[in-house]
């Protein structure tokens, strides 16, 4: 028996749709996780797509995550936007000012959007992608419960802090995004592990002790070490002002699981949209020159490298067998 299960799109759509409402989200909920999980499917880790979007069922059942929010936003200035999810998810109050952060970019050159009080932002290099769709780069970063330490045998004072950047490179082409954790790895590549009884590299996280452990269910009871030692610890502590810090959102310290308990994370979310150069400028496709020139060398290029575009419309989605079996239980719910 294989471990994955080939879905259509229409199909991993229509389920992914069925699982969000029978979980208790409303309809504009739905459609806004269900795009975003085809997205990270497609086009992002495949961890972040439909293995994640069981965490937000699971949240949506036991109160974490507001199924039915009424997302407000306001202008403090005239290219800055300050959303609050209305313990949502982070991905609504983004697709509701969309079209306006757009319009702000293009106008001002530069906009930004930020946002509290919601759910964990899943992907994030989604955030960024849709802003390359339409020709503008774009810096993301947020946090959520704190489970990084700065140093080992520290206490756990971060969350994984990501952040994302996506620069366009042209019609007919995917963006560079970028998307990693301030952490050596995400978390949710030591949940798939412990999940699969695989033992995780060394370096990646400590025990409940503070000791190094290639033990992922260790690991859960412990903490995640940053990248690089301190220099990954200060990226961590710069996503956090950049989330927390322009949002007013809660410090990863101050947050709450966004596994556990009813309580929502309320995470921060910031997003920072750059036009790149004038219309006229040539810039995206001297950046596409430049993307190419270092696959030619050989060098990996996030986004770009390794994924088929226009990626066929009969392609499959790959889904693991548990995941696919856990987001059926609910759509049937």
């Amino acid at each position: 028996m294989t471990d994955e299960i080939l879905l259509d799109r229409t199909e991993a759509e229509a389920l992914a749709m069925r699982a969000c409402l029978a979980a208790g989200a409303g309809e504009t909920t739905a459609r806004s996780l269900v795009d975003a999980t085809l997205s990270a499917a497609l086009y992002g880790p495949a961890t972040l797509g439909f293995p994640h979007m069981v965490d937000y069922l699971d949240s949506f059942r036991e109160g974490r995550i507001n199924g039915d929010p009424s997302p407000s936003c306001e202008r403090p200035y005239p290219a800055f936007f300050v959303a609050d999810a209305d313990r949502g998810i982070a991905q609504l109050g983004f697709d509701l000012a969309f079209e306006q952060l757009v319009e702000a970019a293009r106008t001002f050159g530069v906009a930004i959007f930020t946002q509290t009080n919601s759910y964990t932002a899943g992907e994030l290099g989604y955030y960024v992608r849709r802003l390359a769709d339409e020709g503008i780069a774009g810096l993301a970063a947020t946090n959520a419960n704190a489970m990084v330490v700065a140093k080992a045998g520290g206490p756990a004072v971060y969350s994984t802090n990501p952040m994302a950047f996506g620069f366009p490179l042209g019609e007919g082409s995917l963006p560079l995004i970028i998307d990693q954790a301030s952490s050596a790895t995400a978390y949710v590549n030591i949940v798939a592990a412990a999940a699969e009884g695989r033992a995780i590299p060394e370096g990646w996280a400590v025990d409940a002790a503070g000791i190094d452990t290639q033990d992922a269910a260790k690991a859960l009871a412990g903490a995640l070490l940053p990248f690089g030692g301190r220099k990954g610890a200060n990226v961590a502590l710069m996503v956090e002002m950049l989330s927390a810090g322009l949002s007013g959102g809660p410090w990863s310290l101050d947050t709450p699981s966004f596994r556990e308990g009813s309580a929502s994370p309320g995470v921060g979310l910031t997003v920072v949209a750059m036009m790149p150069g004038r219309t006229d400028d040539g810039l995206v496709e001297r950046a596409r020159r430049q993307a190419s020139r270092l696959q030619e060398k050989g060098v990996f290029v996030p986004g770009v490298t390794g994924i088929e575009y226009p990626r066929p419309a009969t392609e499959g989605l790959k889904v693991p067998r548990a995941v696919f079996e856990a987001v059926v239980k609910i759509a049937g719910a």
